[in-house]
């Protein structure tokens, strides 16, 4: 099946909409469809604020209805617990949330922008989607991350090359209870490295402090920029280590948002 199909055959939708590579592709495909699509993103504490400025723009660069929808997720205790499966009962209180007000809108069917590369054996999150029947026309119709940058940057949308952006709840360790404070000082930490020029890394909380990790490539600008590192960093965290393991952080952001 290929999208123009998907979109003949679902002729009106509601999108979860993140800002992301994936889910600005697909609002871009339905509006290119012809499919009556309503973009909603919901705002809570695990996503930074560059997330939801992106997503009004790309919507207002398609020229598609966007809902934000406020939510406080820590009010869901198994997320904020921060357990292995938090991932799970976030997406599940999230997606439910978005189902009611889609169909409070007159929306039946609610769209994700899992692509045919996520792995869900890896994504405890996705077991949500299964359960509410969320459908993924990305996933369903076999195209993936590679093919989704390629055909965003064919369409002009200028999320073709943004990074992905794993959520907030991500820095803090399995197991820690996740506070609004830890979060917006991760936030805080990372959009400060993002305006010295990092754009591979992650701003990880530990008792006390913050782990910064970086790639390979972007190890020698924490040397140059060290003092202007520790300057951004120790306002927010009594103590700044550095992880030499160099491998991926698993999470990119851009700099100079």
């Amino acid at each position: 099946m290929t999208l123009e199909t998907f979109f003949r055959e679902v002729p009106r939708a509601a999108l979860a909409f993140s800002g992301g590579t994936d889910s600005a592709f697909l609002l871009w495909a339905a509006k290119t469809y012809g499919c009556d699509v309503q973009a909603y993103y919901i705002k809570t504490v695990f996503q930074p604020d560059f997330e939801l400025e992106d997503a009004l723009r790309l919507a207002e660069q398609l020229s598609v209805p966007m809902k934000v929808v406020e939510m406080d997720i820590l009010d869901v205790d198994e997320a904020a617990q921060n357990g292995p499966r938090r991932c799970y009962y976030c997406k599940r209180a999230l997606f439910t949330k978005l189902r009611e007000q889609a169909a409070a809108d007159g929306y039946t069917v609610l769209l994700d922008g899992t692509n045919a590369s996520d792995d869900a054996g890896e994504r405890p999150g996705m077991q949500a989607l299964r359960e509410l029947k969320v459908r993924s026309p990305l996933r369903e119709c076999g195209v993936t991350k590679e093919e989704v940058r390629a055909l965003s940057r064919e369409a002009g949308l200028f999320t073709w090359d943004k990074p992905a952006y794993a959520c907030l709840a991500t820095r803090i360790s399995t197991g820690t209870r996740i506070t609004r404070e830890a979060l917006l000082r991760a936030e805080q930490g990372e959009r400060a490295l993002m305006e010295l020029g990092f754009s591979d890394f992650r701003v990880r909380l530990t008792e006390g402090g913050a782990r910064l990790q970086v790639t390979g490539e972007q190890m020698p600008l924490v040397f140059e920029k060290r003092e202007e590192v520790m300057a951004a960093l120790k306002p927010l965290f009594g103590t700044v280590l550095l992880d030499l393991e160099q491998r991926s952080p698993s999470v990119s952001v851009k700099g100079g948002r």
